[in-house]
């Protein structure tokens, strides 16, 4: 394996998305019909991927409905020609479902080593290869265009080499779009996907080959990679990586390797990744690794000090992933290893600009928070100036008076509840889908009343310490959306209160603009 693959007459390489298919493998995962149309739009309008697999033929009526609702949009839109659907070699019955659901494309699944088609189909080569030009037959009579899965092709390379030829000599003259090449079981390394993807291509020059990766080694990435250095010119990917197993290649990933490693172009737009990310994160409910790649909360974050301070220095910290190519933007964590240079950036962020000796204070609270397992972020920030300076800065505007939540059996959950704003008492009732629902309906009609806005509840994550212990804190952390995301956080031994204390600090973060000047003030009378 020797030097790098560049551009072939500016030629892009192209991306099959199978988030859809292959994606909705994932263990527990099914898309609705309007979440299968989302994504479908969101990865061909927005991430501009070339095609898209969206569905299994004969699946359920579930997924014909899906896939019907898909294909009126792409007909629509002209993109019946980028959707595709998987089939099986059974006579014209897949032919049939997907021509029923408006489709054009069907992906065949057709046996790629020797052990599946004489084991599972128990045929021998001749017999499948002719089922499958059976197919073919009926699929160029319906108007309907083939590709082809030799599933198992890794297995097959490795122990049956030449039922592979076999299959794609006997094949390769038929009307066949693309032969699709998968790690089924995600068993090759990057030195034995090089080799193998050469040999076919070198073998067979005629002939358009898409490459398929598995994670369960976590080589997907790198077996694409190789995949595209020994000559690939389509690859196959799901976002966030979901799939069977250990799930498949990560868009967002394979796009990022495409253009800084390997120095070639796709037609994706990089920068609407992590929303794609995003939407796949909350129709599938698979969440994404705070430390997954490009696409996980914390990638963006510096959290040592030195990195901070690096950065304030040209940029010494930085790399090519440039948090804002992916629609983000970088972060400074705080922490035990912040330094002075991570708080002074989060403070300057909300226009509070402390001196060394005050600035000091905070930095030596922060690591002793820190070391008591505190989660701290920057919405925290002047709650901790407030406390190390010993002023009213951050002055608490909302205070909860009391309140009640009943939950009884066959009815729905109920609060009660009363506020203090500035000075001022404030009470409300509201009925709900939950406890916390109904409390929050409730601050919502005393904020409605006040004719002042609040932000909308854009997710809810708890945390509950490992050990089985029913009296274990537990961490509530909410994200706003209103002029600005933010986060609050709540700890208590009942869920619903910490998600009401959560909640408070919101109230209270809205209620206290920030003052810069205030603040230097303030700084002043405690410095003198």
């Amino acid at each position: 394996m020797t030097g790098k693959t560049v551009e072939i007459e500016g030629k892009c390489l192209t991306i099959m998305d199978t988030t859809l298919r292959d994606g909705e493998q994932t263990s527990g995962v099914s898309f609705s019909e309007t979440e299968k149309l989302s994504v479908a739009k969101v990865l061909l309008e927005d991430v501009k991927v070339d095609r898209i697999e969206i569905a299994s033929a004969r699946v359920s009526e579930g997924e014909f409905k899906g896939t019907q609702r898909v294909m009126k949009w792409a007909a629509e839109k002209g993109y019946l020609k980028r959707v595709e659907v998987l089939g099986f070699v059974d006579g014209n019955i897949s032919l049939q479902w997907i021509a029923d659901a408006g489709g054009k494309v069907v992906n065949l699944l057709c046996k790629g080593s020797y052990k599946h088609v004489t084991e599972q189909l128990r045929k021998n080569p001749e017999e499948h290869v002719a089922d499958i030009k059976k197919v073919l037959t009926y699929a160029q009579e319906m108007g309907i265009n083939v590709n082809i899965y030799l599933e198992d092709w890794s297995n097959g390379m490795r122990n049956s080499k030449e039922y592979v030829h076999f299959m794609i000599s006997n094949l390769k003259d038929e009307k066949i779009e693309r032969f699709m090449l998968p790690d089924t079981l995600g068993i090759l390394d990057p030195d034995e996907t090089y080799d193998f993807c050469k040999e076919m291509i070198e073998t067979y020059p005629g002939v358009n080959f898409d490459y398929h990766a598995h994670n369960d080694y976590d080589l997907a990435i790198a077996n694409v990679f190789h995949a595209i250095k020994a000559g690939m010119r389509c690859v196959h990917t799901t976002v966030n990586g979901l799939g069977e197993r250990a799930g498949n290649a990560p868009l967002s990933s394979v796009i990022a390797t495409i253009k800084d490693h390997l120095k070639m172009k796709t037609n994706v737009n990089e920068s609407q990744l992590n929303k794609v990310s995003k939407l796949v994160e909350t129709f599938s409910g698979i969440r994404i690794p705070t430390n997954k790649p490009l696409i996980g909360e914390f990638v963006f974050t510096q959290c040592s000090g030195i990195h901070a301070d690096g950065d304030n220095k040209n940029n010494l910290y930085f790399n090519d992933l440039l948090p804002e190519r992916f629609g983000r933007t970088r972060q400074y964590a705080l922490g035990k290893t912040s330094g002075k240079a991570n708080i002074k950036k989060n403070l300057l962020d909300l226009g509070i600009e402390l001196d060394t000796e005050s600035l000091k204070k905070v930095t030596n609270r922060i690591i002793e928070l820190a070391d008591e397992k505190e989660t701290i972020t920057n919405d925290d920030l002047p709650y901790i100036v407030a406390d190390v300076l010993e002023n009213e800065y951050m002055e608490e505007k909302v205070k909860v008076i009391n309140y009640s939540i009943n939950h009884t059996m066959g009815l729905r959950p109920v609060a009660n509840l009363a506020l203090e704003i500035d000075g001022q008492v404030y009470e409300e009732f509201s009925d709900g889908d939950g406890q916390f629902n109904a409390f929050a309906k409730a601050v919502r009609k005393i904020y409605k009343r006040l004719k002042k806005p609040l932000p909308i509840l854009g997710d809810y994550v708890v945390t509950i310490p490992p050990g089985g212990r029913t009296d274990a804190l537990v961490e509530t952390v909410i994200t706003w959306k209103g002029k600005r995301e933010f986060k609050t956080k709540g700890l208590d031994s009942d869920q619903n209160a910490a998600a009401i204390k959560a909640t408070i600090r919101m109230l209270n973060v809205i209620e206290n603009e920030f003052n810069p000047e205030k603040l230097e003030e303030l700084i002043n009378i405690e410095n003198s």
